[in-house]
């Protein structure tokens, strides 16, 4: 995606432009309302998230004068505005998408994915499978090439995070948040010790080549079996 960030906080900012660049996509920034409408309505956007109040020009006044324009590109509205008054003013003024702060990046990273895949639905998987790895979700079950593994509960939350992201780098900012519930990064070797231990587990049965480090982006567990 390519996404347009109106921000006026510079660690809110960064925080939001390292997750998203992790993940492969391209994002430019705004720090206030004015430079925000310049760069909507000069460049074309997949996605703009949009801070409620910001100095220049209030977000939902930008939102209403890129709304008049006729440009009809998805927007979620970020803010510490929580009440329902505020989020219903929000989505009336012409947002796809009220978050409040403070927030997940996880989170934030599936509504900005779903504004764009309108429509498309999935049903939920109660078991997964990545070639030669079969987890089952309800009895917390895992298995490698039909021999089971015994998974510590952060192991397990670990491998199924990788397994539901299979052959995609996942970042440490996701690992962080999915496993430890961290939103931050708390400088420790935590995933690694983790990774290293699901690596021996794997090693044991053949397969230690599963889950491949991606220097300097993350971890990538391996669906070509």
């Amino acid at each position: 995606m390519k996404i347009l960030l109106v921000e006026d906080d510079t660690t809110t900012q960064e925080y939001i432009v390292k997750g998203f660049l992790e993940q492969g996509h391209s994002i430019e920034t705004a720090g206030d309302g004015q430079q925000g409408l310049i760069l909507a309505t000069s460049s074309q956007f997949d996605l703009l998230i949009l801070d409620r109040m910001l100095p220049g020009l209030d977000g939902l006044k930008l939102l209403a004068a890129l709304r008049a324009t006729g440009d009809q590109t998805p927007v979620l509205i970020l803010s510490a505005l929580s009440h329902v008054d505020e989020r219903v003013k929000g989505l009336r003024a012409g947002g796809d998408d009220y978050m409040t702060k403070p927030f997940a990046f996880s989170e934030l990273l599936v509504r900005a994915e779903k504004l764009m895949q309108r429509g498309l639905s999935q049903p939920a998987n109660t078991d997964l499978k990545v070639g030669p790895l079969r987890m089952e979700l309800l009895t917390r079950s895992v298995t490698l090439d039909d021999e089971e593994l015994l998974l510590q509960p952060k192991e397990f939350l670990l491998l199924k995070y990788l397994m539901e992201h299979a052959n995609q780098v996942v970042s440490r900012t996701l690992l962080f948040e999915a496993v430890w519930d961290y939103h931050f990064d708390p400088r420790t070797n935590v995933i690694d010790v983790h990774i290293a231990k699901l690596r021996r587990k794997f090693e044991d049965l053949g397969h230690g080549d599963l889950i491949e480090t991606i220097r300097g982006a993350g971890y990538r567990l391996r669906k070509g079996y």
